[in-house]
């Protein structure tokens, strides 16, 4: 089975439908999410919809592509969106939403308290779990109010994409555990009864603690669990109505992937677990995707023809005193409209094939955009020797170059076909997941014009030339 057997995922109706209040972008680290995510943003914007994007990435790149200089815990919105729509964005402070929880569901006496306690901001600033949970809160308020059409959440880049989706639950233990009510006791008993309900085993523990955390610890979780004792069930109570939006019609999650067998193995894990949540999934963004505008030229073809330069000619080989009737098939090199016509319906000498694999392999990655300067040290060839104010090169030298060139056309291959068989396991094992694929840009985005190219791409959904 192959991709195309996999339905096309379509963005541009999912975006424009009324009905999709939310968009969850989740996935492994590093394979593009906060990138999709304010694409998404920006090409619903543009085609009319209010929006603001939620990203819990710490290296800020969402404001920097967006023009604005910070984020922060309250939406701000973006200037120079086209189109009649708005976009607005932001990025999760943890510690501050948990103080806006504090603040709005304690009286001022209490929520003073909390804030200042040393245990209380120990849990809000670092606790396992807490940015996750938090993440859910933000989301949670964000809906309530009611004031945009469309919610684009960049998950939090954990260790596990499944992070996101435990943190509530795993909050809500804790809470609900015997390590809080162990803690509990003393506070509710009060006195040397409360010092004399906790072993031996429990004063070690808390006094490790208390060096760990600064302070009386015992004293801190007494005053802290006195003041938070009535706000555990609301801790709970908003976990559980936020997990269910998510559960709800008008939320949708993308599964962002890189096509790489760890990132893809975490997307089929994330697929599964979606499924048994009854979380609603939209599909799969297959990102950075390589392609090659020579696909035709294989990489045993391009291979063969590098060593056939390479070796030294055979007087006895008729063919030897002219190198370039080895590669003289045209069906090695590929014959798009536009490229053949501009090179002269005969050029098919090394120069033609050099040319061509240089130009598949310039539109891809950070990898192979200085594909030439690679090519040519490989081959020996000193850059200062060949540039336009010097004389040309010789015929070994352009032979060497050519051989370079084949050959960095020849890894490209190597990669497209590496991550074609990726992607394929991934179809064969979730062929009911619809699929759409952005090409590989040659650098980063770093402005809106990034990221309409990538919303661009997002939208048209079909594999770049060469990935099929």
């Amino acid at each position: 089975m192959t991709l195309d057997a996999a339905e096309p995922l379509a963005i541009d109706p999912l975006l424009d439908d009324p009905g999709t209040r939310i968009i969850v972008c989740c996935g492994s680290g590093g394979v593009g999410k906060t990138t999709t995510a304010a694409a998404l943003g920006v090409r619903a914007a543009e085609r009319g919809r209010k929006v603001v994007v939620l990203t819990i990435d710490p290296a800020r790149r969402l404001a920097q592509s967006m023009g604005i200089d910070s984020l922060d815990n309250t939406p701000r919105r973006v200037k120079d969106v086209e189109g009649d729509g708005e976009l607005h964005a932001m990025m999760l402070d943890m510690k501050r939403t948990f103080d806006e929880i504090v603040e709005a569901h304690a009286d001022p006496d209490r929520a003073k308290a909390i804030l200042s306690n040393p245990f209380y901001q120990s849990l809000s600033a670092g606790f396992a779990g807490t940015q996750e949970y938090m993440a859910m809160e933000k989301l949670g308020q964000l809906r309530a109010r009611d004031e945009w059409d469309l919610i684009v959440v960049d998950t939090p880049p954990s260790r596990s994409a499944l992070d996101f989706l435990d943190a509530p639950k795993r909050l809500g233990s804790f809470l609900d555990g015997k390590f809080i009510k162990l803690l509990m006791a003393p506070a509710k008993m009060g006195g040397r009864a409360g010092m004399k309900f906790l072993n031996v085993g429990m004063s070690m523990m808390t006094g490790t603690l208390g060096k760990l955390l600064g302070g009386p610890f015992l004293h801190d979780v007494q005053t802290f669990v006195a003041a938070m004792d009535t706000m555990f069930g609301g801790f709970r109570t908003r976990a559980d109505a936020t997990y269910r939006l998510l559960q709800a019609p008008g939320t949708a999650f993308l599964v962002v992937a890189a096509p790489e067998r760890d990132a893809l193995r975490e997307a089929a894990y994330f697929v599964e677990r979606l499924a048994a949540d009854d979380m609603p999934l939209a599909g799969l963004v297959l990102n950075r995707v390589h392609g090659s505008a020579a696909s035709r030229l294989s990489a045993e073809r391009a291979l063969a023809a590098a060593e056939s330069l390479e070796e030294p000619p055979d007087p006895a080989d008729p063919s030897a005193e002219n190198p370039a009737e080895n590669l003289d098939d045209r069906r090695i090199v590929d014959q798009e409209a536009g490229k053949a016509g501009d090179r002269g319906s005969s050029d098919s000498s090394p120069h033609a094939v050099a040319s061509h694999a240089h130009a598949s392999n310039a539109d891809g990655s950070h990898a192979h955009a200085s594909g030439a300067a690679a090519a040519g040290a490989r081959a020996g060839i000193d850059p200062d020797q060949v540039g336009p104010d010097r004389e040309g090169p010789d015929q070994e030298s352009v032979e060497r170059l050519t051989a370079g060139l084949l050959r960095l056309h020849a890894e490209r291959m190597q990669v497209l076909a590496r991550e074609q068989r990726t992607r394929d396991r991934f179809t064969a094992l979730h062929p009911e997941v619809p699929v759409t694929e952005v090409a590989a840009l040659p650098g980063d985005v770093h402005d809106l014009a990034g990221l309409r190219t990538i919303g661009d791409r997002l939208a048209a959904g079909g594999p770049p030339a060469g990935a099929a």
